[in-house]
């Protein structure tokens, strides 16, 4: 039996990512980018660098908690960078990268699909109740 580098045990798990496994690193990886306010993060920031309130004004609903949480986690998954400028007051703005660009082109798309066809989704959620009350 042949014994394998680290390198090649790290390339070898590598190709077995199954993102239908839970405990797959790729499923924990979809849960993060499909939350929803990573997804509005994300699209808002595919057109240029924003500073924090500038995000909070854009994105409605979004608490500053949940803001900076989600902030956060996409600085530490290489999405967003963050740079501070210090002034005063200390300047701090957010911008994709590469990697965050990459994911933009995905969640804008499924931002605008949810965007163009709300309407045919709520008129079937009208007919699915209706005929879920009449049964």
């Amino acid at each position: 039996m042949a014994t394998m580098t680290a390198a090649q045990r790290r390339e070898q798990a590598r190709a077995e990512y199954d993102a239908f496994l839970r405990g797959c690193p790729t499923n924990q990886l979809l849960d993060r980018i499909s939350d929803k306010w990573v997804s509005l993060v994300v699209s808002a920031l595919a057109s240029g660098p924003m500073r924090y309130s500038d995000l909070g004004r854009k994105i409605a609903g979004v608490s500053p908690k949940m803001l900076t949480q989600t902030l956060r986690s996409l600085e530490r998954d290489g999405i967003l960078a963050r740079t501070v400028t210090p002034s005063v007051p200390v300047r701090v703005d957010y911008e994709l990268t590469p990697l965050g660009h990459s994911l933009s082109l995905l969640l804008t798309a499924v931002k605008d699909w949810a965007e163009a066809h709300f309407d045919e989704v709520h008129r079937a959620r009208e007919r699915y109740d209706s005929d879920s009350a009449d049964a």
